[in-house]
């Protein structure tokens, strides 16, 4: 492998180096305010190919209005004239030679609805509550998946383990095109590895949610709108990606339009082959003095299948049925082989023993959807809507334990678990001149359940353990309604409302040792955000929101998994609710490439967070509502075009952490800072060649109980243009010095110290192709308003 990439860069090298410099026209001018004949500055200025619509350079005026494109091929070009405040004006150029485009923009006599923070198409958008980065602007996004996209979005991150957070927390809710999904549901980082970037529009984060979002999620709302160019006729592509690591992965993304009747559908493939990595733990127990280590190999492997599929019929102008299908089905293997040393007090070897773990679990989920829409004939974007859902998800885990350890037999461990969820809403907008109004209701009514045992071996043969066997089931109705209104000047938005949430419990085992528990609670929830916008190029935003953090099934599950049997996990099925409030100010700016600097701070009591404990030499790690946490942080993105060839991006993070909480009885507090850093640099060669290196940081994590990894990595890709922009194959290596990395984890209390060593695979190469077809010629119309459950922990590293 090492010698083929080889070869591949050196032929792209070559190839580069032997281009023989050919004819170029250079395109100039000045852009003037049609009524004050004023130069606009910092208007964007975007250059398009007359023959395949494809986006070719773009650059900004500067304060004088004036602008020059070098470097052209002579053939015709649309060019665009942009700007916040005005409306677009767009021109031909035949391109035989020079040309000078002088133009006038004519003021816009329409509400300011979002504020553009950068040049060219794009990259970034910060509206009055959320920041989108549109992944279509991003040439990188033909070579490499959906998680490594979510790199370079503001705010977000990627640890070494593929979990990822918003703004430094796993507490936030992933949605699908506005809706909440099967396939985010389980694993969201084994969908977005398998899907690649180019299925995705952009990706919205939503730290200020408005009170029609459910307000759970304590960080926010991670929106992912996937691509829907419907129109008349039909389009696609079909991606296919190997990797050394992840293994291979296939993805058909397409859109059709006959008449009234409008489909997307995207559906993808990846399979991970078995791999095995070594793995160690240490503890040392306080009162005892003893200590024991532990060390082997872990294996496993997984395939993940995901379809999404939405239909939409136009019954006429004011009236729309759409509806929506979501499927996934993931299985993998695990296994290890694990060899313990005890040793006493005296720091003597007392005991030897190996432990073999097989197993296998996965997930098969389907959600499917209707909503009904119906517009207004003296308003057209006056609104309402129906809409109802059914969510289906099932879990299955199964462990095989043989030990030599003295005294303990052989077991097996079965675990089926799972949700379902129907809900309704209703939804209502109404806009006015300077005023939208919005309401609504919605009910949720969740069945979880999980149903466990562990059978264990003795002479004649295995028998059910009736300690470790019960069926747990969680009943959850969410009932709630919303209000909330948005005011639009020139210059000014401000969005304000309140949610009443009320929620009833009723949870109870099979067996009376599990007992049985039923409450209720009630959450006023507020939101306020506002944007002023400065000179058309930046902007200033505010908001205040409460969230609510509710448990997920896993974090309930009582379900004891001792695959290891020395540390186990369970869940917590007596947890709570918290509620977190959060503050932002953020600033946007165009004016040279896009900068987007962003202040938080938040706090909350009685989080749920991670906590261990000790009985004898066993370790157990749950969950529970012990947590209270202050956070300080400041985000950083910033898009900067050095030429119109050479693009660096930086986005960056840094927080301080507060945490304190009791468990068993031990005040725990801790603080510290907390970070990560992702820089991309690309550039772009004639003929569709791009280049690009990146580097990758995340650093230690504060929690209660201790400190988890840092990493550090990067790598390089090369990609070509093929049939005319329609096709693009492009390789990559990531981490090239190393094979495996090492993620640590520290965990200590008043009785005892762990230190976890967990080794993962880190050496990356691979090589991606994409094309694309059809062709389509007007849009398909879909719903406005539809169900997003985002009221779930998104669970994750912190």
């Amino acid at each position: 492998m090492k010698k083929l990439l080889l070869i591949l860069l050196c032929s792209f090298a070559l190839r580069v180096s032997a281009q023989v410099p050919a004819k170029t026209i250079v395109i100039a001018g000045m852009v003037a305010d049609s009524v004050t004949n004023k130069p606009i500055g910092f208007a964007t200025i975007a250059l398009i190919d007359a023959t395949t619509k494809k986006p070719v350079k773009s650059t900004l005026t500067k304060d004088d209005g004036t602008f020059k494109i070098n470097g052209l091929a002579p053939k015709p070009y649309t060019i665009s004239f942009i700007c916040v405040g005005y409306q677009t004006k767009q021109q031909a150029v035949t391109g035989t030679d020079d040309f000078m485009a002088n133009t006038r923009l004519a003021p816009s006599n329409s509400q300011l609805k979002e504020v553009a923070v950068t040049a060219v198409k794009p990259l970034m958008k910060q509206e009055v509550d959320r920041l989108s980065y549109d992944v279509q602007a991003d040439p990188e996004s033909k070579a490499i998946t959906a998680l490594d996209m979510m790199r370079k979005v503001p705010l977000l991150s990627v640890d070494a383990s593929d979990e990822i957070k918003l703004r430094g927390s796993g507490s936030y809710k992933i949605l699908l095109n506005g809706k909440e999904s099967a396939l985010m549901a389980r694993s969201p980082s084994d969908i977005l590895k398998a899907m690649p970037a180019s299925n995705i529009v952009k990706i919205e984060v939503i730290t200020s949610p408005p009170a029609k979002y459910e307000a759970e999620g304590l960080a926010g709302i991670i929106n992912i709108i996937t691509v829907k160019n419907g129109a008349q006729g039909y389009n696609g592509s079909v991606n296919s990606n190997y990797n050394t690591v992840n293994g291979y992965r296939f993805n058909l993304n397409t859109t059709v339009k006959q008449g009234k009747f409008g489909l997307n559908f995207f559906t993808g493939y990846q399979k991970r082959p078995e791999m095995a990595a070594p793995f160690d733990n240490t503890t040392s127990f306080t009162q005892s003095k003893t200590s024991l280590y532990q060390f082997g190999d872990r294996v496993n492997g997984n395939h993940n299948y995901y379809t999404n599929a939405e239909l939409s019929y136009e019954i006429d102008t004011l009236n729309l049925i759409a509806g929506t299908v979501n499927y996934f089905d993931n299985a993998g293997i695990q296994g290890a082989d694990q060899y313990t040393r005890l040793f006493n007090a005296a720091n003597a070897p007392a005991a030897f023993y190996s432990d073999i773990s097989n197993g296998n679990g996965g997930g098969k989920g389907i959600d499917a959807g209707i909503n009904y829409q119906l517009g207004f004939k003296h308003n057209k974007n006056q609104l309402l809507t129906a809409s109802y859902k059914y969510s289906n998800a099932d879990n299955n885990q199964f462990n095989d334990v043989l030990t030599t350890q003295p005294g303990q037999a052989n077991y097996r461990q079965y675990n089926s678990s799972g949700a379902k969820e129907y809900t309704t809403q209703l939804d209502y907008i109404h806009p006015l001149k300077v005023l939208t109004f919005e309401a609504g209701g919605k009910m949720i009514l969740r069945n979880n359940f999980s149903n466990f045992n562990k059978d264990t071996l003795s002479n004649t043969g295995y028998h059910t353990d009736p300690k470790q066997t019960n069926n747990f089931t969680y009943h959850q109705n969410v009932y709630a309604l919303y209000n909330s209104y948005t005011l639009k000047f020139t210059q000014w938005v401000v969005k304000g409302g309140l949610r009443f949430e009320r929620t009833n419990i009723d949870a109870n085992f099979a067996t009376s040792a599990g007992g049985v528990f039923s409450q209720y609670y009630i959450n006023v929830v507020p939101s306020i955000s506002a944007q002023r916008v400065i000179n058309n190029v930046s902007s200033v935003n505010f908001g205040f929101t409460q969230r609510i953090q509710r448990p997920n099934i896993n974090q309930l599950n009582p379900f004891t998994n001792q695959a290891n049997p020395l540390y186990i996990s369970v869940g917590n099925p007596n947890l709570r609710p918290a509620v977190n409030n959060n503050f932002e100010l953020s600033y946007g700016s165009s004016r040279k490439g896009s900068v987007n600097l962003s202040a938080s701070y938040s706090f909350a009591n009685n989080t749920i967070e991670n906590v261990s404990s000790v009985s004898g030499n066993v370790t157990t790690q749950s969950f529970a509502n012990v947590g209270k946490k202050k956070q300080l942080g400041l985000d950083a993105n910033i898009n900067y075009p050095f030429t119109n060839r050479l693009n660096v991006n930086v986005n960056a993070e840094v927080l301080h952490i507060w945490l304190e909480g009791a468990y068993n009885g031990q005040l725990y507090k801790n603080k510290g800072y907390q970070g990560h850093m992702f820089t991309y640099v690309g550039y772009r060669f004639d003929k569709g060649y791009r280049a690009g290196l990146n580097l990758d940081f995340d650093s230690r994590y504060v929690l209660l109980q201790g400190i988890d990894n840092y990493w550090l990595g990067g790598g390089a890709n090369v990609s070509k243009d093929l049939f005319k922009g329609k096709g693009n194959i492009g390789i990559m290596i990531r981490n090239p010095f190393k094979r495996f990395i090492q993620l640590d984890y520290l965990t200590r209390t008043n009785d005892f110290t762990t230190m976890a060593n967990n080794y993962m695979l880190f050496r990356m190469a691979g090589i991606n192709f994409n094309y694309r077809f059809g062709k389509l010629n007007s849009e398909i119309k879909k719903n406005q308003r539809g169900i997003n459950n985002d009221d779930t922990s998104g669970g994750g590293r912190n």
